[in-house]
């Protein structure tokens, strides 16, 4: 479900006004009122939610969604949800979305053009020129935020915070003394789409971005919004700059992810996690607490926490270090004349 801070449900629609918008079967109970999209575990018996994958069969058995959308070839069921049956799922739900919510942008509004009157500021905000402060979003005593940047729609900045100059901060809500760099860009749609022979459809993406408490966002990085659910920065986290954290991440508390780490959707870090520069982490990856990884590493799959890792794919760092000196051996050794 989309937060209304943020987004307008143009809702209900009966389910098969629905259907025949997406172009499937309409249900037995045409008449029926959908209120709301949802993921599988937040929707309610008003939702329609969506199926696809092995990864989501266990939240597909537990969802009290009213209605889902499922491949042509999914099993029949007894109790749960009506199966709307489609080709794509991805594309089916991209445009249930969109019904439901045509206006998933920016955050920013045309009346936006300074501070909107419904905005509440707090005592002691400052406010250098140009920044704009979109309708009813709320700034917390104290903060501070530098010229040109961009406070979205509906966005709640807590007290004692510092926000750059030039940084954009949409679909978010950011905890007390969150300190946001120059130029980062928090709550920018995720990277999703629906893909066929056609080409590659958006995905709306109408989940959030939650900053908590402490955290630190570096310069240039970008924190990007899901399409159902929140994209999470842990309590006292530190971001350096040029950092990508993908939709639907979740960072844990007190974190510190160094320069260049690009961090692809849906992954999890626990706490106390340690990132070295330019690393990479695959999208549903799971990393636990206290673990540390090497500079240049790629991650995937699942790391147990408090080990040091590194190498691509990462693994233990003692046994990468004895991979790269056999290697090293190896190497030397073909290099030496026959004649030796």
């Amino acid at each position: 479900m989309a937060d209304p801070r943020f987004f307008d449900n143009r809702g209900p629609f009966s389910a098969a006004d629905v259907a025949a918008h997406l172009g499937i079967a309409a249900p037995q109970d045409g008449a029926a009122l959908i209120h709301d999209v949802a993921g599988l575990l937040e929707a309610g018996p008003q939702h329609v939610s969506f199926f696809e994958g092995h990864r989501a069969r266990e939240q597909f058995a537990q969802t009290r969604a009213g209605w889902c959308l499922v491949s042509q070839k999914a099993e029949a069921r007894d109790s749960g949800p009506v199966l709307l049956r489609c080709a794509s799922v991805p594309h089916a739900f991209a445009r249930a979305a969109a019904l439901f919510y045509p206006e998933h942008g920016i955050g920013i509004e045309a009346q936006d053009v300074a501070v909107h009157p419904s905005a509440r500021l707090d005592a002691d905000v400052v406010i250098a020129p140009n920044v704009v402060i979109g309708r009813a979003a709320e700034i917390g005593q104290g903060t501070r935020i530098g010229a040109g940047a961009v406070i979205g729609r509906g966005v709640t900045v807590g007290a004692n915070c510092e926000v750059g100059p030039g940084a954009y901060v949409a679909f978010a809500h950011v905890g007390d003394g969150v300190r946001i760099m120059s130029g980062a860009r928090i709550g920018a749609p995720g990277f999703g789409f629906a893909t066929d022979a056609r080409g590659h459809t958006p995905i709306p993406q109408l989940g959030r971005v939650i900053v908590q408490d402490r955290a630190e966002i570096g310069a240039n990085s970008t924190i990007d919004r899901g399409a159902l659910g929140d994209t999470v920065i842990g309590e006292g986290t530190k971001i350096d700059n040029l950092v990508q954290v993908g939709h639907n991440t979740v960072i844990g508390r007190h974190c510190i992810i160094a320069g260049k780490v690009g961090i692809a959707g849906s992954a999890r870090l626990g706490d106390f996690v340690i990132v070295g520069g330019a690393a990479g982490i695959g999208d549903h990856a799971v990393i636990g607490d206290g673990a540390r990884i090497a500079a240049l590493s790629g991650v995937w799959g699942t790391l147990e926490g408090g080990q040091d890792y590194g190498g691509m794919k990462a693994r233990p760092v003692r046994e990468w270090q004895r991979e790269m000196l056999m290697l090293a051996k190896l190497a030397k050794e073909r290099k030496r004349p026959k004649d030796e």
